[in-house]
């Protein structure tokens, strides 16, 4: 085998490997970041390129409407400017209703009286 031969393998092989390495991982990461902005609803909680903060409030084909801050501040935007979707709005409600009951927390003075009353019950009676 001559030496264009090998140079013609060589380059082959570099192309491959850049292909697999850099342009398909590339395009696999844009799909998903264009399947998450074509599925975004209202009631999702956004967090903009710029850094915006804010929940979706109507959606359009080629923009969005979002609500920001304490004052309830609309204003409408294009869909390619969210970054990602911090929380959607179904699973959110969903995670509220699942959310196991917390463990009460007693105050100081309460739980130094059930401790009291803890050392007044003999071991033997446990």
């Amino acid at each position: 085998m001559n030496s264009f031969g090998v140079q013609l393998i060589v380059l082959v092989a570099f192309i491959a490997i850049m292909y697999f390495l850099l342009i398909r991982p590339q395009k696999k990461k844009e799909k998903t970041i264009q399947n998450m902005r074509n599925n975004l609803q209202v009631g999702d909680e956004i967090i903009t390129i710029g850094g915006i903060c804010g929940k979706i409030v109507k959606t359009k084909d080629e923009s969005i409407v979002i609500q920001v801050g304490a004052d309830k501040v609309k204003f409408e935007m294009m869909r390619w400017s969210v970054s990602s979707v911090v929380s959607s709005g179904k699973s959110a409600s969903a995670a509220v209703e699942e959310e196991p009951e917390r463990k009460k927390v007693m105050p100081k003075r309460l739980r130094k009286a059930s401790a009291e009353d803890e050392e007044e019950i003999p071991e033997d009676e446990k």
